[in-house]
């Protein structure tokens, strides 16, 4: 079920897209799109239609906070799409602003294949049923589900 679910990356060290890309393939996550350019992020998301992005924090230009804002103000209320973010940066402040910028899930770098492939497995099941769950329950009901959003 979830082997078909699209995500998207972005980060702007394409090595650090590599490792993921091959992370995922070998769990058969073949449905990844990629990107170094934070700047196109909402442009991907709009067309791409993930189930899951995954985000670097300190990028140039645009950086994984303001990637972060512009996706809470694009994915509806009444719907649940996480972002995991990966960043070098482990403190508190960071974590906490990002989470706060809705993310659901953080990981530091440098990665721990097996946690991180733990983690993704994770969000793409709560997508799959929260996906489920909005074909069976009517949308406003599910909205007294969630958290508010800060």
């Amino acid at each position: 079920m979830t082997a078909d679910m699209r995500i998207l990356i972005v980060d702007d060290q394409r090595p650090n897209l590599d490792l993921m890309e091959q992370l995922l393939a070998r769990e058969g996550l073949h449905n990844v799109l990629s990107s170094t350019q934070p700047l196109r992020t909402l442009e991907l998301f709009n067309s791409f239609e993930p189930d899951l992005v995954i985000l670097d924090l300190h990028m140039p230009e645009f950086d994984g906070f303001a990637v972060l804002e512009q996706l809470n103000r694009r994915i509806p209320a009444n719907d649940y799409l996480p972002i995991l973010v990966l960043t070098a940066d482990a403190t508190r402040d960071t974590r906490l602003r990002a989470l706060a910028l809705g993310a659901r899930d953080f990981i530091s770098k440098p990665l721990d294949a097996l946690e991180t492939l733990l983690r993704i497995w994770n969000l793409l099941e709560t997508r799959a049923l929260y996906k489920t769950l909005r074909t069976l329950v009517p949308a406003e009901r599910i909205e007294l589900l969630r958290p508010p959003r800060s």
